[in-house]
């Protein structure tokens, strides 16, 4: 299964496991899955990390990427395309993005955002 982690199940699974639900963990502990962050949640994070809202080592990140196995997707041209066929059902610009490239490239997102389950997308 592919999977694309929103910001925050990035930062639960690099910081805090335990807030992770069971069924998340187990999917992101399972090797036969392809782990799918995008480099937009890398901007999101320094973004709160520049603004006092997160404690995060982003330096590191290239390195807690490769250690747990974990790609990176990259934001495409086909992505703002489909994000423009997005209705306006979430607001927060990065959790749109998100929405756009899983419809975009397949994977099943793995969120806990109540707002994004009004999206005809996979969630776990």
């Amino acid at each position: 299964m592919r999977l694309l982690l929103d910001t925050h199940i990035l930062i639960w699974a690099m910081q805090q496991p335990e807030r992770l639900s069971p069924d998340a963990r187990a999917a992101l502990a399972d090797r036969q899955n392809e782990i799918l962050v995008r480099a937009a949640s890398v901007w999101e994070i320094a973004i709160k990390v520049g603004a006092g809202r997160l404690s995060f080592p982003v330096s590191d990140i290239d390195d807690m990427l490769a250690e747990m196995g974990f790609g990176v997707v990259e934001v495409a041209p086909r992505h703002a395309v489909e994000l423009l066929a997005l209705p306006l059902l979430h607001r927060d610009p990065f959790d749109r993005m998100l929405i756009a490239q899983a419809r975009a490239e397949g994977p099943t997102l793995v969120s806990d955002d109540a707002a994004i389950r009004s999206y005809d997308v996979a969630l776990l």
